[in-house]
This record gives C-alpha cells, structure tokens and sequence, in this order.
C-alpha cells in the first residue's frame, strides 16, 4: 500500500511538474478585437461612444443582467470617469470601468478591473477613422495578461471567439443607435 501512494504521489508529482513546464512556454497575453462600418459622421460616433453610461445602451456585457447595480464617479465622457457594476450573476460578476485616455475625435482608451468571478485588469479601446463625411470604420478591442501558470488555460479557451463575438455584437447594437 506504502509503494502504491509513493507511486500516484510521484505521478501526481509529474504531471503537476509537466503542467508547470508547460505554462512556462505558452504565450501570456491576449488582444481581441473588432471593427463595423457606421453611416455616419466620425464625430456623431465619437461623440456619442465616449459617455461610459451609453456603453449601457450597446454593449453585450451590460444586458447580461438589467438588475445589476451600477455606481458611476466623476465626469462621464472625461479621463478619470469610473462606471462600476455589482451582479450576484456569475457571467456579470462585479468590476469597473475607467476612462484612461481620450484623444479627441479619434480614440478612447479604458482600463477594466474585474473583481467577481476572477481578479484581472485589462485594457481595451475604441478608435474612430472617418471614411468619408458620413461613414466612420469603429473598432472596439481589449487586451491583457494572465500571469504564470493560469496562462495555461489559453490552452482550453480562444479568447478571440469568446471575446470577439461580444465586441461584434457591441458593435453591431451601437451601429443600430447611431444609425436610427
């Protein structure tokens, strides 16, 4: 009985080496982003995407739960503004968003602090080119990091597919309030 547990400690042993071995080599960071075409002038996009608080209008992540609470600080649409949300929803989870760089007309960059279900800061943007006079190419994207060894977990998740699809449909909801 002795030699049979030294034996599954030993395995157990391997394959946690292994695991840790691995996560070592497997990239740490991830980007996902997405772009739609909007009839409209850059500026009417811009204007209206930089107020956090319309981001509840369009955004996949904020109908995951109507009921969630939402607190909001400082001036919407200014660098510092902060828009939090709390959901007993484990898919909403609780974190908050923060207006970190505005370069006017053109781009606005975020940082994004999950507290619920899992700890994590990451950065996303939105950036606006003009076409033309009346047609503006959005593109909405997010970037971070997962620290050694949970990076091995890109493994067994795309974050492309996962993320993306929300960004699309973000982009796409936000396409049907402009252009209306």
């Amino acid at each position: 009985m002795k030699k049979i547990l030294q034996i599954a400690g030993l395995l157990l042993l391997m394959v946690i080496m292994i695991f840790l071995i691995v996560a070592a080599f497997i990239r740490k960071d991830y980007s996902v982003e997405r772009e739609v075409i909007m009839n409209a002038p850059k500026q009417v996009v811009f204007d209206y995407a930089r107020y956090l608080k319309n981001q509840n209008e369009y955004s996949v992540w904020a109908k995951i739960d109507p009921t969630m609470k939402k607190e909001f600080r400082g001036t919407d649409g200014a660098v510092g503004f902060v828009s939090a949300w709390d959901s007993p929803n484990k898919e909403a989870g609780s974190g908050e968003q923060e207006i970190t760089g505005i370069k006017e007309g053109q781009r606005i960059d975020y940082e994004i602090r999950f507290f619920e279900p899992m700890k994590s800061t990451d950065k996303a943007f939105m950036s606006f080119e003009s076409l033309n006079d009346s047609v503006t190419n959005v593109k909405w994207g997010i970037y971070g990091k997962l620290k050694y060894p949970m990076n091995i977990s890109f493994l067994f998740m795309d974050m492309d597919a996962m993320l993306g699809k929300d960004l699309e449909g973000g982009l796409n909801n936000l396409r049907a309030i402009i252009e209306r």
